[in-house]
């Protein structure tokens, strides 16, 4: 057998990713945030970008000038000749006010302890226990270390430190400072006067009992009635295991939502509207177009085509995004009308590939066209990944996991308390309705939907 190399002509079709189409397919996926730190590095690199200005309606200085010669300001000014208009003006000019002047913070834990230990009586060493206490509180209300090492910082004795630290139990909020949650609801009870000895026995040996409702084995072991042992549970869960978590902490990630879409309903309609802040429009800058064309440089020239390319590239492709959203969102609205008309019960199960279909897309599209955006509606704000739910058989056609929960939910509220259904129940009620789901479906969305079993519900 004869080796060796060869050349052969050979014609083969390739689907080939060029760096604008994938750049696009990335675009598409961003959200609002991703995209415009996006388009906020491409401007810094290519000078031909720029963002459309709505406010900016007067181009020409000139132009606007000449609108308001014809106005005396001084005599218009001069009419109010006020003593307490002027003081307030001074007051103005006086006053440096920015847009933090507008702010309001939240007041975290550790400042509102802290000024409530300055308004106690407490000697100098006293008060430097208190800082120290009030700064190992974590953002719970809870004290993270123990009352040894803080006496040894202070050189002080235990007794003085555990003396301090009751007082601070007693700041707003009632129980901070606690070392255990037991600790924590005996001080909110024993300040709010209603603590006794059952309930004492109950929250420091039968607290897992409380959670889990079992008032027959609290009642058997404090040989009281389970009507009284169901009191003691209610007040129990009154009380606030987690004192600290009202307040500000610096741990905290807040993230606000802001829409991609509204839909509004109009003269017996559905009306999608894109919002413009999330997708800002861009726009090629005058000067370097013009620039372009009077350039007689090879070097420039060449340099800012590329850009220029580039920069057209990321206008059409981001104008495709907002149709592409666009038309997902209006497909969604035409499968799910029903529950816009009437509610979580009435939402449909919905693929990806229905939608796909609808108008004419890939499935992948539809997928990122949905991930990380949202959209407003009359009954509040939702993800669009949150219209397409799988479903079950039912009464004219299928129906969504969504409608199920609400229906669940529906039921378990119109249940007598003395004897709640079980997931057994739920499943025959929903079965006369046509809808054919197991026990262990119902008990699965019961778990979603954080409702405790039969038993956890049940009531003396």
């Amino acid at each position: 057998m004869r080796l060796g190399f060869e050349l052969n002509l050979e014609q083969s079709q390739k689907l080939i990713m060029t760096p604008e189409l994938r750049q696009a397919i990335q675009m598409l996926q961003f959200t609002s945030q991703e995209l415009y730190q996006f388009i906020e590095t491409e401007m810094e690199i290519n000078p031909l970008l720029e963002m459309e200005n709505k406010n900016n309606k007067t181009e020409n200085i000139d132009d606007y000038k000449d609108k308001n010669e014809d106005i005396d300001w001084k005599e218009y000014l001069g009419k109010y000749d006020d003593i307490s208009y002027k003081g307030s003006i001074k007051r103005q000019k006086n006053e440096s006010q920015g847009f933090e002047s507008y702010l309001s913070s939240k007041v975290t834990l550790r400042e509102h302890l802290l000024f409530q230990l300055n308004l106690t009586v407490f000697s100098d060493i006293e008060r430097e226990v208190g800082e120290l206490i009030i700064e190992s509180i974590n953002k719970n209300g809870y004290l993270n270390t123990n009352i040894e090492e803080i006496a040894s910082q202070v050189s002080v004795e235990i007794d003085k430190v555990e003396n301090v630290l009751k007082v601070i139990q007693t700041f707003d909020p009632i129980g901070v400072a606690s070392r255990t949650l037991q600790e924590c609801l005996l001080v909110q009870l024993e300040i709010k006067k209603q603590l006794n000895d059952n309930i004492k026995n109950v929250i420091n040996n039968h607290l897992g009992d409380v959670a889990k409702n079992r008032i027959s084995n609290i009642s058997k072991e404090l040989n009281i009635q389970k009507k009284e042992a169901q009191g003691i549970c209610d007040l129990i869960k009154t009380l606030e295991p987690k004192p600290g978590r009202g307040f500000a902490s610096d741990e905290d990630d807040i993230k606000f939502i802001t829409p991609d879409l509204t839909l509004e309903f109009i003269d017996g309609e559905y009306i999608i509207i894109l919002n413009d802040s999330t997708a800002p429009r861009l726009n090629i800058n005058k000067y370097y177009k013009q620039l372009l064309s009077k350039s007689k440089e090879e070097n420039i020239s060449q340099f800012l085509n590329d850009k220029l390319n580039s920069a057209m590239w990321i206008i059409r492709s981001i104008e495709q995004r907002r149709m592409t959203i666009y038309n997902v969102a209006k497909s969604i609205v035409k499968f799910q009308k029903d529950f816009f008309d009437m509610g979580k019960k009435h939402l449909k199960p919905l693929t990806l590939k229905e939608v796909a279909e609808d108008i004419d897309v890939h499935e992948s599209t539809v997928s990122r066209a949905t991930t990380g955006k949202y959209i407003q509606t009359p009954r509040g704000i939702f993800e669009l990944k949150f219209f397409f739910t799988s479903g079950v058989e039912g009464q004219g056609g299928g129906v969504s996991s969504t409608s199920i929960k609400s229906m669940i939910e529906e039921l378990i509220e119109k249940e007598k308390p003395e004897k709640p259904l079980s997931d057994q129940s739920i499943a025959n009620l929903l079965k006369e309705k046509n809808i054919k789901i197991s026990r262990r479906t119902v008990a699965k969305y019961r778990d979603e939907l954080r409702i405790p079993s039969s038993s956890g519900r049940r009531r003396y």
